[in-house]
């Protein structure tokens, strides 16, 4: 086999392995642990509607020990986005305009970002209830109970590692590297919105129709914008809507939890 045959299926190889390992350290693990997670509560004797999950709980209950939990918890989460943009950068060129995570268009970002917020968070809080009401998606408590001066800024930290893991590895790195495998359009698209509809499974099977819809309508956005950075926006004013705000709700009104 000539060396001219035989690199295409090596540089394949390759890029198959660095998105399996990219995955494995990142959020494909958390898939494989949201179906384990889904079954173990699909199997108790408890329904799945009397469940809880809780997505930004206490680490420990010290609160100086606590803080210093959650920035660590943070700060290496985020590792792996780090080195799905080093990876991108040793195959060439700019990574991060590469997939439109740049300040070159702050004024359409942040409008695309806060339309997109709109679009996708109320309806996605409406189906939350809905999957609720039929039983099929577990209590999701996400902020924590117990409050500090600290608990807010963490939150909203919280939601920016979400929104940049999601994104920037899910759409901007996934998107790239299966692109250059040779995949399509709506091949790429659906295989990225079922992987994070998966990692959302322990939260229950309602979570994981709405983030493959969410999954799809940014996929589909970034494949007609060439830019994350507007879903980053998005999903970063989601999350902080979900965890200030319950942390506000909690805190005002005490009765209705």
């Amino acid at each position: 086999m000539t060396r001219a045959v035989e690199w295409p299926r090596l540089r394949r190889r390759r890029l198959w392995t660095e998105i399996a390992l990219v995955l494995g350290v990142s959020l494909g693990a958390s898939a494989v642990y949201s179906i384990v997670n889904l079954i173990g509560r699909l199997t108790a004797d408890t329904a799945l509607a009397d469940q809880t999950a809780t997505i930004n709980g206490a680490l420990s209950d010290r609160a100086w020990l606590d803080l210093t939990y959650q920035l660590l918890a943070i700060f290496f989460d985020l590792v792996p986005v780090a080195l799905a943009f080093y990876l991108l950068a040793i195959s060439g060129g700019n990574p991060f305009r590469r997939v439109g995570f740049d300040a070159r268009k702050p004024v359409s970002d942040i409008g695309r970002g806060l339309l997109l917020a709109v679009a996708i968070g109320v309806p996605g809080i409406a189906l939350y209830f809905v999957g609720r009401a039929f039983g099929f998606t577990v209590n999701v408590v996400p902020a924590p109970l117990d409050t500090y001066w600290w608990t807010t800024p963490i939150l909203i930290l919280s939601a920016l590692r979400a929104a940049l893991q999601e994104e920037l590895i899910v759409i901007g790195y996934l998107f790239t590297r299966l692109r250059q495998l040779g995949w399509g359009k709506w091949q790429i698209i659906l295989s990225a919105a079922v992987l994070r509809g998966s990692y959302h499974l322990y939260q229950g099977i309602g979570p994981f129709f709405g983030n493959l819809v969410l999954g799809i309508v940014f996929g589909w956005c970034y494949w007609r914008w060439g830019r994350v950075m507007p879903l980053v926006i998005a999903h970063w004013i989601i999350d902080i809507a979900s965890f200030v705000g319950y942390a506000w709700a909690l805190a005002s009104f005490p009765s209705l939890f």
